[in-house]
């Protein structure tokens, strides 16, 4: 059998793989990608790309099949930038396969063996299916098929109120279906509560209803779909599962490979490198940590530094965004206020501001809404912001964070008028605030000083 060597062997062709392979091989170094389905991974697949597309077009107020029209048109124009003619045209050898390994240094893909000096798994994680008594008697959609959809559901059922069961409701509800969320706890588990209120009442405004803290039981074809559950029964028309993700490692023949893993994924080290065979890297939702495709390409960066020049590299988690696209929009950096409360204790202030007080969002009807900072020793250490446009507005708080800047660096940015982007530096005079205009020494000092001056 043939047998291919090579620096570096990524498997997995989503958004972290992509960027390590791209990366790496503009720098010299030789590289096999291996993908066993679409290139371009889930992001662009079935996720990221799809999901805001249709939140688009709902706002859009479009009709559902041309929505569906919208979102391939999105997905084909971005998949040429993660093709394989594209990769191949950069100098990759890329192998079309699954990937498991065969030993240690070697993994079997495409019917040839690579042995290379570095393996990179970026495989990326699935939609968990729970094992609801009777959900495989009906068609269980979840974000790998929801959008090949054809015709409009009449009544969406929604086991799951995760950011993406949150976001298709949204979706679905702005195309005239029915909709109703089951989840198990509250909806947002993970997100300030505070923020998650917005969220909901936003939804049920819509008419979305939420069953929150409901267990689902049990679910049969019964009159389209019913789902049984300790609240009573929910009959609709199609049924999608957005009850959380595993990791895809299953074909992968880790133990083979003597790489250590459990079923949340791969060992690794604060490097991202194997703790059992250091000649394996893991990134993304594999690595076992969050699971956000710009958190995998973050992880590209961090491995590349080390695997192509030797430079210690650790991969840090305080640093990264996360954001729930509804409307409005929830996006969230560093601890939540509950979290920061539990770290630093009386170190931490909490500061927030309205919407309502943002002249762009007075003028725009967006007021619903506020930021909430998390401060210590002068420095910002988590952000929560719930109102318009929050994802691109936690742009300015992720570099604050990433480069551990004081809150001087948004004090001192002089911002266009009127603008929501205020709002983050009305947030920042907000934490200044007291400590100027309520202070006896500053006012102590401003008296002398005007005495003083001719």
């Amino acid at each position: 059998m043939d047998e291919l060597r090579c620096d570096i062997c990524v498997i997995g062709a989503g958004s972290g793989g992509l960027s390590v392979a791209a990366g790496a091989v503009q720098m010299g170094a030789s590289v096999v990608l291996i993908e066993g389905h679409k290139m371009g991974g889930d992001c662009l697949n079935y996720g990221c790309v799809p999901s805001k597309a249709l939140l688009s077009a709902a706002r859009a107020s479009q009709d559902y099949v041309s929505a569906k029209d919208h979102v391939a048109r999105t997905i084909a124009a971005i998949e040429p930038h993660d093709s394989q003619d594209r990769f191949e045209g950069l100098g990759c050898t890329v192998i079309r396969d699954y990937a498991r390994f065969i030993s240690p240094a070697v993994v079997l893909a495409g019917g040839q063996h690579i042995r290379a000096r570095r393996f990179v798994i970026a495989t990326g994680s699935s939609p968990f299916v729970p094992p609801i008594d009777g959900i495989d008697t009906v068609e269980a959609h979840t974000n790998e098929t929801i959008f090949d959809l054809s015709e409009k559901p009449k009544h969406l059922i929604i086991i799951g109120g995760g950011p993406i069961g949150i976001e298709m409701a949204q979706a679905h509800r702005g195309f005239g279906c029915e909709v109703t969320v089951i989840e198990g706890v509250e909806i947002l588990g993970n997100e300030d509560r505070d923020a998650a209120d917005v969220i909901r009442t936003s939804l049920v405004e819509q008419g979305v209803a939420i069953l929150e803290n409901c267990k689902a039981l049990h679910i049969s074809a019964e009159n389209g779909v019913t789902v049984q559950t300790d609240r009573g029964p929910i009959v609709g028309s199609h049924l999608l599962v957005a009850a959380g993700r595993r990791v895809n490692i299953g074909k992968l023949d880790l133990a083979v490979g003597g790489v250590d893993h459990d079923l949340k994924g791969i060992h690794v080290d604060p490097g991202l490198r194997s703790v059992s065979n250091r000649n394996v890297y893991a990134i993304g939702d594999v690595a076992g940590g969050m699971q956000f495709t710009h958190l995998a390409g973050y992880h590209a960066g961090v491995i590349v530094r080390s695997m192509l020049f030797g430079l210690p590299a650790k991969a840090r988690t305080e640093h990264i965004p996360r954001v729930t696209y509804t409307s409005p929009e929830l996006a969230q950096i560093g601890p939540t206020e509950a979290e920061a409360t539990e770290k630093y204790g009386a170190k931490l202030s909490v500061h927030r501001v309205e919407f309502a007080g943002n002249d762009r969002a007075v003028a725009g009807g967006t007021t619903v809404g506020f930021l909430k900072l998390m401060v210590v020793k002068g420095r910002p250490v988590g952000v929560t912001i719930v109102g318009p446009q929050a994802g691109e507005l936690i742009a300015m708080w992720a570099m604050a964070i990433a480069n551990r800047s004081k809150l001087s660096f948004i004090a001192n940015t002089v911002l266009p008028y009127p603008t929501l982007a205020e709002i983050n530096k009305r947030a920042a005079s907000a934490y200044f605030t007291p400590k100027l205009f309520e202070s006896p020494l500053v006012k102590r000092v401003v008296g002398v000083v005007q005495r003083l001056l001719p």
